[in-house]
């Protein structure tokens, strides 16, 4: 095979080591380094002696993140390559083979790299990953809650919606303080909820105990500083989303996606679609494509690829959101599929149709346009005729058709 890049490097990433392999023209060189930054800046300086222009590296959980970042600031050509898409022959396997396999691999050209963004963008994925995970553990807290209240047998969820809402909140922390009776806590409704005070009064008659007490004002700290840090966090998001207020503004015309979900979207792909050459190829990507799985003519498990999880699980939760509008094709789209797969593929489906929207989107900068929630019928206009009418005539009526 041809050499396509004489001067190349692999390297095998483990947690407290990297083995790397060089080869040139006129020599085979491998050496191992550990992963503190002195250690990786040596590397990127031994890499730079030997003339190395292209660098590849299995994308090993997080242990790649380092090297990546120490060694793009030296002009390199960085590959970081699917583990899966580059196993060696099996039962010759140890560190030093392999990288020599990954360096050998790439000096022909037959590695690809997986997408990676720019380092601005890597941090603002991580910012957006992180708020996620605090907006998710508020809401662990919330049940928390919810759980130590049906444990002192006050119902308070079956009758307010937002149980640390104003009103619920109000009267969580009458019970932390020790108010007992039923009456003085449901004084503490506001706006609608104070039509309820008969039900908040059956509701909030319970036994609270000393520990329960305890637990409930220290999980109310608890949300409160979530609400601080996830406060922080949206005020840094909204500094490094200003460049992209134009973007936002187009994603937040589809249904059931919101500025968070716009935020997290552009953040794991960013604004340029160059980068992907098809809606289908993003899809993928994104893990919410179906797989190919097919042998002897027969289809079998076409589940959907791994993708990136973060991009992934907004995707679904807009699709779940857009399946509760009204009159529009994504509600459509999800009832139609739901009612054949099942509601899981059918958010799955809806999560694509979005994506495959935003890629064009993005790349005709136009805003986005509903094809309405009569779509299908109108699509197949003669079929759903011909249904209607079956279905009279089983019950015995004689039906006729005129064009209005």
């Amino acid at each position: 095979m041809d050499v396509v890049f004489p001067y190349c490097c692999g390297l095998d990433v483990h947690k407290n080591s990297v083995v790397a392999c060089v080869i040139t023209p006129d020599e085979k060189e491998i050496r191992t380094f550990g992963t503190m930054t002195r250690d990786l800046l040596n590397l990127a300086d031994w890499l730079t002696s030997k003339g190395c222009t292209h660098v590849a590296m299995e994308s090993t959980g997080v242990y790649w993140k380092p090297i990546y970042n120490i060694l793009e600031q030296y002009q390199l050509e960085l590959l970081v390559v699917n583990a899966k898409h580059i196993k060696a022959v099996p039962g010759r396997k140890t560190d030093v083979k392999d990288a020599e396999w990954i360096a050998d691999l790439l000096r022909h050209g037959l590695l690809k790299g997986s997408y990676i963004p720019d380092r601005e963008q890597r941090e603002l994925r991580e910012l957006v990953g992180y708020r996620k995970s605090l907006v998710e553990e508020r809401a662990r807290e919330v049940n928390r809650i919810q759980k130590t209240l049906e444990g002192a047998g006050i119902k308070l969820s079956s009758v307010a919606t937002d149980v640390v809402g104003v009103s619920g909140r109000a009267m969580i922390e009458g019970i932390i303080s020790g108010i007992d009776d039923p009456a003085v806590l449901a004084d503490f409704a506001q706006k609608k909820l104070k039509k309820k005070k008969e039900q908040l009064e059956q509701a909030l008659f319970g036994l609270v105990g000393k520990h329960q007490r305890l637990l409930l004002a220290a999980q109310l700290r608890h949300i409160d500083y979530l609400d601080q840090e996830i406060a922080r966090l949206d005020q840094e998001i909204e500094e490094r989303m200003r460049p992209f207020e134009a973007e936002l503004a187009l994603l937040d015309t589809i249904p059931g996606v919101g500025r968070r979900t716009s935020q997290v979207i552009l953040a794991c792909i960013g604004a340029d679609m160059s980068r992907f050459p098809s809606a289908a190829h993003l899809s993928s990507w994104a893990g919410v494509a179906p797989g190919n799985n097919e042998s002897a003519g027969k289809r079998k498990s076409g589940k959907t690829t791994k993708g990136n999880t973060l991009l992934h699980t907004t995707l679904i939760q807009a699709a779940r959101a857009a399946s509760r509008t009204k009159n529009t094709y994504l509600s459509a789209l999800y009832h139609r599929v739901a009612a054949r797969r099942g509601a899981n593929r059918a958010a799955v489906a809806v999560a694509h149709s979005i994506l495959v929207s935003v890629y064009y989107m993005l790349i005709r900068r136009v805003p986005y346009h509903d094809l309405g929630g009569d779509y299908f019928e109108k699509r197949n206009s003669k079929a759903v005729v011909n249904r209607a009418v079956k279905q009279l005539e089983q019950l015995g009526y004689h039906v006729s058709i005129e064009v209005a």
